[in-house]
């Protein structure tokens, strides 16, 4: 693909007007969520659908988030349910991205549900994204804004390093406070967890007033972020790493001594903001293994090592 002129906006007025006239024109603009960067297109416009497709390297049978501000421009698209009335009163704007059957004539290219019948959507949280989704007005098909099955974006020069000359615009919001994926709920029949991330399913069980089901790997991929190998940094990655072998990049969790550390003090929330950020930050030393010492397995601790794991399978 021909290289392109990447603009940088800004998060202000300007530049959420600009943003929301380069998706109008089907043009790719990243921007921030309280997640990661996403890589947004307008979600009914079919070039440009093809265009994230393109632009990432990604595998057509992935399907993609849509993002939009308002609950009832959700419902548009959607089959809406009572499972889902429950659990988006509890966290949405959020980190939380809901799986429902697609409502028959909704306005979204085939291209973003990959052939699915059912549409993943959310509404995000962060100041930016709900200003230029409002600014657009209607449905922002949005994967993360890095090169497939790479490291995520958490800050607009992670977007630029693999996408510039790809896309159209980066706005910069600055660093992502979460740092990590939505969660991905399947709601198109038992409650299922597609996708663990900061909202545990102890959480979602509690607002559905029920036990969820868990997605198995062998399952057809219903939702984003269930290919084996995702998340991948260039070198490759030694998990649960206890100690440190000879020209390893090492990336700690708690006290241990290492080159970054995800949380000194052992705080699964501050490991998660961090993930991606020290990832980044090893695999530009050039070390051929990034060594990770051991994340609990618990809360937020579940999410990381799913990551981490993705990134460390076979490619």
């Amino acid at each position: 693909m021909p290289l392109l002129n990447t603009e940088t906006l800004q998060a202000d007025t300007a530049g959420i007007k600009r943003a929301a006239d380069l998706l109008r024109d089907g043009k790719l603009v990243a921007f921030p969520t309280e997640t990661v960067y996403g890589l947004g297109a307008d979600a009914g416009n079919d070039r440009a659908v093809a265009r994230i497709y393109e632009a990432k390297g990604r595998p057509s049978f992935n399907p993609l988030i849509v993002h939009l501000a308002e609950l009832d421009a959700v419902k548009a698209l959607v089959d809406w349910s009572d499972d889902a009335e429950a659990v988006a009163g509890a966290f949405w704007p959020g980190p939380l991205t809901l799986v429902l059957p697609l409502r028959a004539g909704a306005p979204v290219s085939r291209l973003v549900t990959a052939g699915l019948d059912t549409l993943a959507i959310r509404m995000p949280a962060h100041p930016a994204a709900r200003a230029l989704l409002a600014e657009f007005g209607g449905p922002v098909a949005a994967p993360s804004a890095n090169r497939s099955g790479q490291i995520s974006a958490t800050r607009a020069e992670h977007v630029l390093s693999g996408l510039s000359g790809r896309i159209e615009a980066v706005m910069d919001g600055g660093r992502c406070p979460v740092g990590l994926e939505s969660t991905i709920l399947g709601l198109a029949g038992r409650p299922t967890l597609l996708r663990p991330g900061g909202i545990g399913p102890e959480l979602l069980e509690q607002a559905l007033g029920r036990r969820i089901a868990q997605r198995h790997e062998t399952d057809a991929i219903s939702a984003p972020g269930q290919l084996g190998s995702h998340y991948a940094p260039n070198a490759r990655m030694r998990l649960n790493a206890t100690d440190w072998e000879a020209g390893e990049a090492r990336l700690g969790f708690g006290d241990v001594d290492c080159d970054l550390n995800l949380s000194p003090g052992g705080d699964l929330v501050e490991a998660a903001a961090n993930l991606f950020e020290y990832l980044h930050r090893l695999d530009a030393s050039g070390a051929a293994v990034i060594a990770v010492s051991p994340v609990p397995h618990r809360g937020l601790g579940v999410a990381i090592n799913d990551r981490l794991s993705r990134a460390a399978a076979p490619r």
